[in-house]
């Protein structure tokens, strides 16, 4: 799905396990959706693990996107404050840019649910990495 929203990008093993849907994808914005049903933890309740990692995956390929095909992107830090959860439904995740420098890329995620409350605020942060020399 990632890969119809930008070319050359692809979802990842977990990103499928999850049922994470991309629904637009630039370096200003990127937005993904998620069930909440095979996400929960032993409560009935999203896991806060899943929300960050979606949140993680989101701010990642926005910054894929900003650096281009040539250079490769690692993620640095991840910081995530869970308002409220759901139980069912799917979720929403959105990354704006904080800031696109030219070797850092920081991105605000929000995750809000199927009545647009905010569950989830998160700060994913990306290395952005040149292309070694051959040889």
């Amino acid at each position: 799905m990632l890969s119809r929203a930008h070319p050359g990008l692809s979802l990842g093993a977990l990103d499928v396990k999850m049922g994470v849907r991309v629904l637009e994808a630039s370096p200003e914005r990127l937005v993904a959706t998620m069930p909440v049903e095979t996400n929960t933890q032993s409560f009935g309740l999203l896991h806060g693990g899943a929300m960050a990692c979606l949140a993680e995956a989101v701010g990642s390929w926005a910054a894929v996107i900003h650096a281009g095909p040539e250079r490769t992107v690692v993620g640095v830090d991840v910081s995530a404050t869970h308002h409220r959860s759901a139980r069912s439904g799917v979720v929403t995740a959105t990354a704006l840019p904080l800031h696109r420098g030219s070797r850092v890329a920081t991105y605000e995620v929000v995750i809000r649910d199927d009545q647009d409350r905010r569950l989830c605020t998160a700060r994913m942060t990306s290395l952005i990495l040149e292309p070694r020399p051959a040889g």
